[in-house]
């Protein structure tokens, strides 16, 4: 009789049950990304208080690492997060729509950070609409073609002079950090003389003279819709699920900080911020403003990606808000 079958089954079958905990490892390390403005109030919040790392060692991890990236645009965030060298990025809706489009789905959005309008400000006096714009004018956005403010021209252009023109304010646009282009823009000087701004920065640059805006993108959108958003790659959120949970706990509770005391969010914002240019009044007047919502619902999001779509940025089309996101917020009361 062979007895050698049983005995290498059952070292096999004991081999297995060692490496099963090994081989189901998730991460120690989580790398997350953030812009500039009140608008990362969440991410701020979460970095400082080590919210990720509360929910992590609730959650069982220990010693979980969490890595705070800042970055000025779109473009290079969608670049590391391809690379592999980061886990969730934070911008606008459309830069995130146009990667999970361009990677069929292998990146999907975690949870709307906010909706809040962006404003167009030049300091050009003859410039009073778009449709003044020329080739002289030079407009700032944090990342030319892909980022929210592009993608907001691009809905512009076409509302106002008609879809076979929905390029047309493209070449006016330059990349600079919305930091530096509030520089650029009230310095006075330089090619630099019009800025599509996220708050606060639009704010701080109407309180210089002859600085005026001439569009607001909830005009574009047609009222309230989502703003920025955070994103990453199903490989990351299908491989650490009690990380990812604990990110998406953290992300929660630093909302529910702003929503609970909107003054003590404006000085934490300025704390957190170093900002040198904003006030604890126009801080909060921020933040107290109605079409200034901090939630994870995402809000009229596919009127971006239907767009687009429509123009052919994107191949692929969510048949709803739903398709974009990661499960976790599913239950949440989106659009």
């Amino acid at each position: 009789m062979n007895t050698r079958f049983p005995f290498w089954k059952s070292l096999l079958g004991t081999a297995i049950a060692l490496l099963a905990p090994f081989a189901h490892a998730e991460s120690n390390e989580i790398r997350i990304a953030q812009q500039y403005g009140v608008s990362y109030l969440p991410t701020l919040i979460m970095e400082n208080q080590k919210l990720v790392e509360k929910y992590a060692k609730a959650a069982g991890l220990n010693d979980v690492k969490v890595t705070w990236l800042q970055f000025a645009g779109a473009n290079v965030m969608n670049d590391a997060l391809l690379s592999g060298s980061l886990d969730i990025a934070s911008a606008g809706a459309p830069p995130a729509i146009t990667l999970w489009a361009k990677t069929k789905g292998d990146v999907k959005l975690v949870a709307a950070m906010n909706s809040m309008p962006n404003l167009l400000n030049t300091r050009n006096p003859n410039v009073k609409s778009i449709r003044d714009l020329t080739e002289k004018d030079k407009i700032a956005v944090p990342a030319v073609k892909v980022g929210f403010q592009p993608v907001l021209l691009q809905m512009a252009a076409a509302k106002e002079f008609g879809e076979a023109n929905v390029f047309k304010l493209d070449p006016l646009t330059v990349s600079l950090a919305h930091p530096d282009a509030l520089i650029a823009l009230t310095s006075g000087k330089g090619e630099i003389n019009a800025h599509f701004a996220a708050p606060p920065f639009a704010q701080s640059e109407l309180k210089t003279p002859g600085v005026h805006t001439i569009l607001n993108s909830y005009d574009v959108l047609g009222g309230p819709a989502t703003f920025n958003v955070l994103y990453g790659t199903k490989k990351f959120h299908d491989a650490n699920p009690k990380l990812y949970g604990a990110f998406i706990k953290a992300f929660q509770e630093a909302t529910d900080i702003i929503n609970r005391d909107k003054h003590a969010a404006a000085q934490t914002y300025l704390k957190l911020s170093n900002s040198k240019t904003d006030t604890l009044e126009d801080t909060l007047l921020i933040l107290n403003d109605p079409q200034v919502i901090y939630t994870l619902a995402p809000q009229n999001i596919t009127k971006y990606s239907d767009f687009l779509f429509k123009i052919g940025t994107i191949k692929q089309k969510p048949a709803n808000w739903k398709e974009l996101f990661f499960p976790e917020v599913h239950n949440l009361a989106g659009s």
